[in-house]
């Protein structure tokens, strides 16, 4: 709880900073770049080495997209349901099935469960949400918006050209083991950045005005994205056996509030641009409660 208060703390002063114009307009986007091409690169080189290839490990990989389509089974259902326009439909599509696994997982994943599980965390970030945002959420911006459908080629060279995981492909292949002390040190710094940075550019960006005909949809999103879906991976994890402390990890990082980047991704697709804010702005705020309970049913299970 201390962990999570000192997150709030930080997104409660970048939302004064905010108020008060006391940086750039551009200082969120300025402070998400860093942390993409700086810090989650390093967090990277410090855990992955560290990780042993098992099958204990294939869960991590599993469930998120096992998430991704039981979120889309019930998002077409409700749309269905509710009469949803597609607009509305596109962003639950996108914003249910990811969280922000990276920006607030690492950190939380570290503060909850410690430094050493960190590394776990990143194999279900990769494999999961980074892929399914290079491809599900390409297809539904492409399927629902009124751009052209991304070409396989630009969606490999986006993959291939994201720091994150240059950074993974280079830690499974390269370790760790060959970095002298300054630089071990270095990267050590640079990861205890993320934190700090991270939740002053949610804070920054942070916008809570509800808009009276997104509620229903603005409900149906966060039940889907803080409960149901890490209901879902903790009834996973426990069908998979997964043990400590990787079904921790797996019920905590689908419990994440919905995730920055893909909000920013269907607001410039002009799908339903204030429902991507107040999911995702509302998410931050009610996972607050959401998460610590998520930890303690998943340690109490």
């Amino acid at each position: 709880m201390a962990a999570y208060g000192t997150i709030l703390l930080l997104i409660a002063l970048g939302r004064l900073f905010a108020a008060g114009r006391v940086l750039p307009d551009n200082a969120a986007d300025t402070l998400n770049r860093v942390v993409i091409v700086v810090c989650l690169p390093a967090l990277i080189f410090l855990h992955v080495p560290t990780l042993e290839a098992s099958w204990s490990l294939l869960p991590l990989v599993l469930v998120p997209w096992l998430l991704l389509g039981l979120t889309v089974a019930l998002v077409l259902g409700a749309s269905k349901w509710f009469g949803l326009s597609r607009p509305v439909t596109a962003v639950l599509l996108v914003l249910i099935p990811l969280g922000n696994t990276s920006f607030l997982g690492f950190p939380l994943i570290g503060a909850l469960l410690g430094e050493e599980n960190v590394r776990f965390a990143v194999v279900y970030d990769q494999f999961g949400s980074f892929l399914i945002v290079c491809t599900h959420v390409l297809f539904v911006l492409a399927w629902y918006g009124d751009g052209p459908a991304p070409k396989p080629a630009d969606v490999v060279r986006r993959i291939l050209a994201f720091p994150p995981f240059l950074a993974l492909v280079a830690a499974l292949l390269l370790g760790n083991a060959w970095f002298p002390d300054w630089l071990m040190t270095l990267a050590e710094r640079l990861a205890d950045m993320l934190l700090p940075l991270v939740t002053l550019a949610v804070g920054l960006q942070l916008k809570l005005k509800l808009v009276p005909e997104y509620r229903l949809p603005l409900v149906l999103g966060l039940v889907g994205k803080l409960l149901v879906l890490p209901a879902a991976a903790l009834g996973l994890a426990q069908l998979f056996g997964t043990d400590s402390p990787i079904r921790e990890v797996i019920v905590l990082e689908s419990a994440m509030p919905p995730m920055i980047t893909a909000a920013a991704l269907a607001s410039s697709a002009r799908l339903a641009p204030p429902l991507a804010s107040a999911l995702v702005a509302w998410g931050v705020l009610f996972s607050a409660a959401t998460v610590p309970l998520w930890h303690w049913l998943v340690v109490a299970s």
